[in-house]
């Protein structure tokens, strides 16, 4: 490989991992904001959110896939040896993109532990509604029985 070459190698990773890193940044926001909407209960919020998420991850998804060739390059065999210039921000980076990703998997699990408390608290409470309506419906059949035939032949 030519310096030339190292030099357009390195200059597309070095793109590449800006832009990723503009998308991981605009991820972790939504992942926040994905995160509120379920601590506070907004299931129609949760769902928008959601939506910008799966957009964004596939754009994220798809960039990765035109950088990571160029990165490997970079990092593995002769580049690699030779470091060239931007190569250890190239590396750093990467890094960089790591920890956003163990960042956001962390909130994800904890998003998903609130679903989780979400949907009991929500089937106890509907539990409690139908126990509330059977004991009910039974009650009112004690206090109000419905007429019998009998009463009726009497008066009529």
């Amino acid at each position: 490989m030519t310096a030339s070459d190292l030099e357009v190698l390195v200059e597309q990773c070095g793109l590449g991992l800006d832009a990723e890193l503009v998308l991981l940044v605009r991820l972790q926001g939504i992942v926040a904001r994905q995160h509120e909407t379920i601590r506070i209960g907004d299931i129609a919020g949760l769902q928008r959110e959601t939506d910008q998420r799966d957009a964004l991850t596939s754009e994220l998804t798809a960039t990765e896939r035109q950088v990571r060739p160029a990165y490997e390059r970079l990092t593995r065999g002769p580049a690699a040896a030779s470091r060239p210039k931007g190569f250890d921000h190239a590396v750093a980076l990467r890094l960089t993109f790591e920890r956003m990703v163990n960042e956001i998997l962390d909130i994800d699990r904890d998003s998903i532990r609130a679903l989780e408390q979400i949907i009991v608290a929500r089937r106890t409470a509907a539990q409690a509604a139908e126990q509330a309506e059977t004991t009910l419906a039974a009650y009112g059949r004690v206090v109000a029985p419905p007429p019998t035939a009998t009463l009726v032949n009497r008066r009529g």
